[in-house]
């Protein structure tokens, strides 16, 4: 288990038992899960700071293009 998820390839897959792909499969969503949680927790200000972050990358990603034709 990689960063709290689970890495299966094809070939495990194919020889998993259903129960056992069952289980992959909701211990995947719990992760999933206890992730987008975690960022719903965070304070408002990680938010704000996260969308100016992304307007100032964009204006300076519309620069760069701008610059670069």
């Amino acid at each position: 288990m990689a960063n709290g998820f689970l890495v299966v390839d094809e070939k495990d897959w194919k020889d998993l038992t259903p129960e056992r792909r069952d289980w992959l499969i909701f211990n995947t969503l719990q992760a999933l899960d206890n992730r987008m949680m975690a960022l719903e927790k965070r304070p408002l200000s990680d938010k704000c700071w996260s969308f100016m972050g992304g307007i100032v990358g964009g204006f300076a990603a519309s620069l760069g293009i701008k610059w670069a034709s």
